[in-house]
């Protein structure tokens, strides 16, 4: 686990239970799994309250470009300064730092649609999204949208919820599961999709010709890196 957060630079954690009764019966998480996914969504730094899945999609992009340091300091340095970046999503505690990026744009469900976006092929080298694939009806084809409008030798870098010990699975005719607040049934909170150990393969299948998974904690803190 990390000692220090890779996003402000932290040294002490809080941890949350966030799961409840009623997700945990739906996606028929053991007690282990109960445990680090609890670990992966609550445990917080308490100097800016980034969740280790924030902290693991900071990681991986601080890796991805051979940087070192805080993404808080990185996101502005020379290797970013110039590149063009979409978020899909805020993604947690690190929107705040990429919308002070010159060339940052941010785009939102339901304005947007993931699975066919309104952006030019070959338009930007970053992309990133934090747990969304799980909401989107046909992930895949929102994978090959992200491959189309990433520029040559480009990026997606991104988390997801994975159960690790069994394979990704569609929730289509099962009873419907929804994250976020157990009270508020959005339909941008519905999962299409748990994803399972195979979830390498549908970067592959879209097109990308690389995938490395960076993990901060295993399993709790896993994210996924395209090269398109």
């Amino acid at each position: 686990m990390d000692k220090i957060c890779s996003i402000c630079g932290g040294e002490e954690f809080v941890q949350h239970e966030v799961l409840w009764s009623e997700l945990c019966k739906a996606w028929e998480l053991s007690e282990y799994e109960i445990a680090y996914v609890n670990k992966q969504q609550g445990h917080c730094c308490i100097k800016c309250g980034s969740n280790m899945r924030s902290r693991v999609l900071a990681s991986a992009i601080i890796l991805a470009y051979s940087e070192s340091g805080l993404f808080k300091d990185i996101i502005s340095d020379s290797v970013f300064r110039n590149k063009r970046i979409l978020e899909i999503n805020k993604a947690g505690n690190l929107h705040q730092y990429l919308a002070k990026h010159p060339n940052h744009q941010l785009i939102e469900y339901p304005q947007f649609d993931m699975m066919q976006l309104d952006l030019l092929s070959e338009e930007f080298d970053l992309i990133i999204h934090s747990d969304t694939l799980e909401h989107i009806p046909d992930p895949l084809r929102a994978m090959r949208e992200c491959h189309r409008i990433l520029r040559k030798g480009g990026r997606c870098i991104y988390t997801i919820p994975v159960i690790v010990d069994r394979s990704t699975r569609s929730r289509t005719g099962l009873p419907d599961s929804y994250h976020g607040n157990p009270l508020e049934k959005a339909e941008d909170y519905l999962v299409h999709t748990e994803f399972g150990s195979d979830a390498w393969k549908m970067p592959l299948i879209a097109g990308f010709k690389k995938v490395a998974i960076h993990a901060l904690d295993y399993p709790s803190a896993l994210a996924f890196e395209l090269i398109k």
